[in-house]
């Protein structure tokens, strides 16, 4: 009698995993986002929203949208009757300051519209076909979008495997690097407490000339602490500002520290292709 109920409840965990594991195959596999995708959704799911999507401003494009400065977001789609609709805001506008604050990139601006309650107005400094003008939008809030969905199995745990959180890494068309943030845990293997982790060095560029290496860890630009992507741009710029065609590169590099020199050459000469920018899940950002 005993094993007969032992037999029954087996058969019946069998068919029941054998049941939740077609269902799971029969989803569709979401399709990857492309970059600008990601920041769109960054800017949509949290309490405030203003449903456009954004990505970085390099030489290039800062040449092709007729801009004096390389900074500023580029608004690379509009969400449908979103804040940003109602407002005016139109693909391939550049916004050049938020509320009055200079906008340096996608991080920045993201920040920008997170800690702006919902229902309040902003103002927007754009740039359109070179000419700049102020417009007006109202934020707005948006519940995030919850699907579950349940089964419910008698005396059976269906486990749910952890989900992997995407990593935002920048790509540098200045220096040619690809890099990330470095979180605590992380930067303790590297046997730092903060820097900017190279990921990748591209072939023929500043970084690679320099000696700069995948797995090296920027400590300092010049005399300038680096502990995000933004912050190594904004020294770089600095420095470039200046006239300076070489900065220094403190690095750590298997735990031990040392110095690189980077040269810039002039625009008129270095002026190369511009790397595509990436498509995969992993955000990219021109530092």
């Amino acid at each position: 009698m005993i094993q007969s109920k032992i037999l029954k409840t087996g058969v019946r965990a069998a068919l029941a995993a054998l049941a939740v594991q077609a269902y799971l195959l029969a989803q569709p596999a979401p399709a990857p986002r492309p970059m600008e995708d990601t920041f769109r959704m960054l800017l949509l799911d949290g309490r405030s929203f203003l449903g456009v999507g954004v990505a970085e401003i390099d030489a290039e494009r800062s040449k092709a949208l007729k801009l004096k400065d390389e900074y500023g977001v580029e608004v690379t789609r509009i969400e449908d009757d979103s804040p940003a609709a109602r407002a005016g805001l139109k693909v391939n506008d550049v916004i050049l300051e938020y509320n009055g604050q200079r906008v340096e990139g996608t991080e920045q601006f993201v920040r920008f519209v997170r800690e702006t309650p919902a229902g309040r107005t902003v103002k927007l400094l754009v740039s359109r076909n070179g000419a700049t003008q102020t417009i007006a939008a109202i934020l707005a809030a948006r519940k995030p979008k919850a699907e579950a969905y349940r089964f419910e199995f008698p005396n059976i745990e269906v486990p749910v495997p952890d989900i992997p959180q995407a990593k935002m890494s920048w790509r540098s068309s200045m220096l040619g690097v690809e890099a990330e943030s470095l979180e605590s845990q992380l930067a303790a293997y590297f046997g730092v407490k903060e820097g900017v982790l190279v990921r990748a060095v591209n072939k023929s560029t500043v970084a690679e000339r320099a000696g700069l290496k995948a797995g090296d860890v920027l400590l300092k630009v010049d005399d300038t602490k680096v502990m995000t992507p933004r912050d190594v741009t904004s020294a770089i710029r600095a420095a470039r500002a200046k006239d300076k065609k070489q900065v220094s590169l403190l690095v750590m590099r298997d735990k031990h520290e040392i110095t690189l020199n980077a040269t810039f050459e002039d625009e008129a000469t270095s002026e190369k292709p511009a790397i595509p920018r990436s498509k995969s899940v992993t955000t990219q950002r021109q530092l």
